[in-house]
């Protein structure tokens, strides 16, 4: 059995990497388009083709996070099927490979691949895109919020509330144009303080080019004002530190499984909504998972019988049946922060689907026939 396994596993590990391998290059030359519009601009202070290439290797992380599972199944499906195709599966089935055997071999190869893809997502993926946000603020000025509006943060100090927009970060490591919403007791606007830039430190947010618009609405109707005070400097008392507003700068599925937990406390202990990241942090737990299910999926094709031209055609519905997996996995995230949904059933509605279609095709092809 050792001989077998070696054999499988040898085969295996080789298409899946080869599947890989050509998924990266595709989307290392599509990102590498996408950014030559960026080269050569005035703004760009010396951004050419070198930091461009660095900034799509970077990117080269989380692509293999995303594509492993999709690339576990296509090599998979291709080895099972070839082996089927050249009677060698015939041959090791009467040596002594029978359904739960080879399942049981199956499954400890796809261990290791969940393994890789943990490791891509929670160390590779978040170290990467750290370089790369120093390396776009450095040559193109600023590191930008991913949405339209900025990132929005929420914090409470005693019986006042703070909300924070910060559009963006300087390559200086200041903030650009924040500005802060001061609530009272009884949740009404009673100031708004602007500024030109900011900067973390020693527990507070040292401001520059300050405009704080102070609202007196505890006055009757005819009195009530605005007073406007501008100022050098102002410092502002803050437990908001320069890692939270990182984190509210970058994109969910760029984040560790441990960041996005310590982010969603600090949301949820502001009374603040952490939908979309209790979404990406169970679908971070269970996607690596979905590294089994592939696996489980692709030996069904060992027990067809195909045609000298036959696994072209199982082959490409493998690589469908991933590109469907993809898809799902991130229309349920979308629509589940929409409709809310729990997070939790979101994020394992895709990999439960596909892991009764699996079991499904197992026990029709493999044990029934």
């Amino acid at each position: 059995m050792r001989t077998i396994r070696r054999l499988i596993y040898v085969e295996v590990l080789k298409s899946v990497g080869f599947v890989a391998l050509g998924f990266l290059c595709l989307f290392f030359f599509f990102d590498f388009v996408d950014e030559m519009q960026s080269i050569g601009k005035p703004d760009s202070l010396g951004y050419g083709v070198p930091q461009a290439l660095l900034y799509v290797a970077l990117l080269i992380p989380n692509h293999l996070y995303e594509l492993l599972p999709i690339a576990v199944l296509i090599g998979t499906i291709f080895v099972m099927a070839r082996l089927a195709q050249s009677s060698e599966y015939t041959i090791l089935r009467t040596s002594g490979l029978g359904p739960w055997r080879a399942l049981r071999t199956l499954l400890v190869l796809g261990l290791g691949f969940v393994v890789l893809t943990f490791i891509a997502g929670d160390y590779l993926t978040p170290a990467a895109d750290r370089v790369s946000q120093l390396l776009e603020a450095r040559y193109k000025g600023v590191f930008s919020a991913t949405g339209s509006t900025g990132a929005w943060l929420k914090e409470k100090q005693d019986d006042r509330s703070f909300a924070v927009n910060v559009a963006s970060i300087s390559r200086g490591g200041n903030l650009s144009n924040p500005r802060i919403y001061e609530f009272d007791e009884r949740g009404f606007l009673s100031a708004l303080t602007t500024a030109q830039s900011a900067r973390i430190g020693g527990g507070s947010w040292h401001l520059e080019q300050v405009e704080r618009q102070l609202y007196d609405t505890r006055a009757d109707a005819d009195r009530a004002h605005i007073d406007t005070v501008t100022m050098p400097t102002y410092t502002w008392p803050s437990t908001l530190t320069r890692e939270m507003v990182s984190v509210a700068l970058l994109k969910p599925d760029r984040m560790s499984t441990a960041a996005l937990f310590e982010y969603i406390r600090h949301l949820n202990a502001n009374g603040q909504t952490a939908q979309r990241y209790e979404i990406e942090f169970w679908r971070k737990v269970f996607y690596p998972l979905s590294c089994l299910v592939m696996v489980v999926l692709a030996l069904p094709f060992a027990y067809l019988h195909f045609r000298q031209s036959g696994i072209t055609t199982y082959v490409f519905g493998g690589v469908m049946i991933g590109i469907s997996f993809f898809l799902l996995n991130n229309v349920f995230g979308y629509i589940g922060n929409l409709g809310n949904w729990s997070p939790m059933l979101t994020s394992a509605a895709p990999g439960l689907i596909y892991t009764i279609m699996s079991l499904a095709a197992f026990g029709w092809l493999v044990l029934r026939r």
